[in-house]
């Protein structure tokens, strides 16, 4: 992923149609690792804490700079194409919280399972899918990632479970993908996310309950944007304390605006999951710059001046820049250049995803099954004949 990253200041680059000459720094002139002083987590029922001082090296650092760059310019993508409505019906935009997702990702296996809800461009980008294929799915082409069937709410890929517009159904679909991880014997987890705004739901404290009674290898994970659809989480929760809610269930409260505190934090709850201490919860307190979803401006409970506020001091991608910067690990002309690489990425991608063709009528039923054979489905009235294929 970072092997093009080699000679970013390439000794001809075109500025006003003329080529200037710049001398380039070899890798051997940054710091190949640094070690940083991070924010402690606040913890319920744990007798110990994730590490307060982390190392990162060159490479992790590159690696995900990149990943939360694409995530953040594929949501804005995403956007510009919603409001020329070439993107139709229900969109939920990740930006601002790009660190919990490249963060959790960091910190467990590709191996491992994860499930979420409706805000799920950022996790199916880092669980595997490509660009195109998001945003293909955004715009319901046949390349899409879920051949133009699913939209932004349903994405998936290898053990990445969607993608679930109810709210908080899916935190009991995650525990049983953990109830089959310990079943199966293989040493896997299940990472649940959820929002603040789904937290109050009991479907999640009866999964609470199982989880911990067969010890299975979950972790929840609250993703705390501070407001649930317009309403803000103390209007909303009597307790905002929403890594104690697990109540006999260890948890952690995380800064879910830095990259670094996320990795810790969940190779920290990696870790007690694959002892066999059974599930623990984790808060990550983040923040989101759209609105919740394309419907909602997202300005009228709160203010444009607190969005600038979180933007201007605990921006996750301008945090991680800032070390990587001051620690020599890496240059302004190095960034800038994943910058463009990462620009172009997304506009090749929203190319495809203009001009990729519709899926077209008799695909509409297949994948109903997995691996059965071909059948007929009825479609809106009797005499309407549809093929399944798996």
């Amino acid at each position: 992923m970072l092997s093009n990253i080699s000679n970013v200041l390439r000794a001809g680059v075109q500025r006003n149609g003329a080529a200037v000459v710049i001398s380039a720094r070899s890798y051997a002139d940054f710091t190949a690792q640094a070690t940083f002083e991070i924010k402690k987590c606040d913890i319920h029922k744990l007798d110990e804490a994730p590490a307060t001082e982390v190392v990162m090296t060159r490479e992790e650092g590159l690696q995900y700079y990149r990943t939360m760059q694409t995530i953040r310019r594929m949501e804005l993508k995403a956007d510009q194409l919603y409001k020329q409505k070439i993107i139709r019906g229900f969109c939920h935009l990740y930006d601002g919280q790009e660190a919990c997702a490249v963060g959790i990702e960091a910190a467990i296996n590709l191996s491992d399972h994860l499930i979420t809800a409706y805000r799920a461009h950022g996790y199916t980008y880092t669980r595997g899918g490509t660009v195109k294929e998001i945003m293909a799915e955004l715009t319901g082409r046949r390349g899409g990632i879920a051949k133009g069937k699913g939209g932004s709410m349903h994405m998936y890929c290898k053990n990445f479970y969607g993608g679930n517009g109810i709210v908080g159904a899916q935190v009991p679909l995650g525990a049983g993908v953990a109830l089959a991880c310990k079943y199966m014997g293989n040493n896997e987890l299940s990472v649940s996310l959820y929002g603040d705004g789904a937290a109050n739901q009991g479907q999640i404290f009866e999964t609470y309950n199982m989880a911990a009674l067969w010890k299975l290898p979950a972790i929840f994970i609250c993703e705390n944007n501070r407001y649930g659809m317009g309403t803000s989480v103390e209007r909303a929760s009597a307790s905002t304390d929403y890594y104690k809610r697990g109540d006999y269930i260890p948890g952690l409260r995380v800064d879910g605006m830095d990259v670094l505190c996320v990795r810790e934090a969940t190779r920290f709850a990696a870790d007690h999951c694959r002892s066999g201490k059974g599930p623990i919860l984790m808060e990550l307190q983040t923040y989101r710059y759209h609105g919740h979803s394309m419907s909602d401006p997202g300005v009228s409970y709160r203010t444009r001046e607190e969005i600038q506020e979180v933007r201007g001091k605990s921006d996750p991608i301008s945090l991680l820049k800032d070390r990587m910067l001051s620690n020599n690990m890496a240059s302004v002309e190095e960034l800038k250049e994943i910058d463009v690489e990462v620009r172009k990425e997304i506009e090749d991608a929203a190319q495809f995803a203009t001009t990729d063709p519709e899926p077209p009528l008799e695909d509409l039923c297949n994948h109903m099954f997995y691996n059965d054979p071909a059948l007929e489905v009825r479609g809106t009235n009797p005499w309407t004949k549809l093929k399944s294929v798996s």
